[in-house]
Parts: structure tokens; C-alpha cells; sequence
């Protein structure tokens, strides 16, 4: 599994100009899947990831998480993650995740998310999206497990 975490102060993803998924305040996940990923690694990513402390407090540290500041999560697919560029000058994809079990993945990571009492839009798996966000900080962070 691989995560890119933005930290943001808005995001939107939209599906041919209708908007699927907004927040404020808060993350911006691009996920992908591979077959190996299993329900302890989308579980072990889902804690982190709720409980990680990359928002500033009074003294401007990053010391708060996600539930501590109220904030939301926009989770979008994206498999594209998965890019390997070692050979020649269009990636593969191969390593990426097969379309129903990493689509399955998607949702039950989404779900594992809101266990955490999280607000947790989403894009639409598969989808040709279109995502604008403004990068808090900019605060990104990849992650993978």
C-alpha cells in the first residue's frame, strides 16, 4: 500500500465537473493497493494516518492529529502510484494492485478511516478525477507499508 499525505486547508475532486468529494481543513490521501495488502496493513495505515501529529499548535510545532484539530480526510484512488519508470520512457503498472480487490481495498480502508469518528470524503474508484486542493504548509508526506 502507498499513501500520499497532504496536509490541506481545502480540497475538492470532481468526476466530468460534478464534484464527488470536498473538505476544509484537513488530509488529501492518494492511495493504491497491491494484491499483497492485506486487512492488517490497511488497518496499521488507517491508525497512523489518524493519529499522525502533522498540524501545528499555538507554538506553531506540529504536534496535533487530524481528530485533534476536527479536520476531514478527501481519499482518492490512485493507482498510478504504482508507477515503475526503471525501463524505457512509459511506466508500468504492473506492481499496482488488480481493479476489483484493490476497488474493495479502497472501501474498506475508507471504512476503517471513519472507525477513527473521522469525516472521510472520497472520489470515485477508477474514475477519471480531476482534484484541486490547496497544500497546507505545503505539508506532504509519502507513506509506505
Amino acid at each position: 500500500m502507498k499513501v500520499v499525505i497532504q496536509r490541506v486547508s481545502d480540497a475538492k475532486v470532481s468526476v466530468k465537473g460534478e464534484a464527488l468529494g470536498q473538505i476544509d481543513q484537513g488530509l488529501c490521501l492518494l492511495v493504491a493497493f497491491a494484491d499483497e495488502d492485506t486487512t492488517e496493513t490497511l488497518n496499521y495505515v488507517a491508525h497512523k494516518i489518524a493519529n499522525m501529529r502533522i498540524f501545528t499548535d499555538s507554538e506553531g510545532k506540529m504536534n496535533l492529529s487530524l481528530k485533534d484539530i476536527g479536520g476531514s480526510i478527501l481519499s482518492i484512488s490512485q493507482f498510478t502510484l504504482y508507477a515503475d519508470t526503471k525501463k524505457g520512457n512509459r511506466p508500468s503498472f504492473v506492481g499496482a494492485g488488480e481493479f476489483d480487490s484493490s476497488s474493495q481495498k479502497y472501501d474498506q480502508f475508507n471504512q476503517t478511516l471513519r472507525s477513527y469518528d473521522l469525516t472521510v470524503e472520497t472520489g470515485e474508484f477508477g474514475a477519471d478525477m480531476q482534484v484541486a486542493l490547496t497544500n497546507d504548509g505545503p505539508v506532504t508526506i509519502i507513506m509506505e507499508r
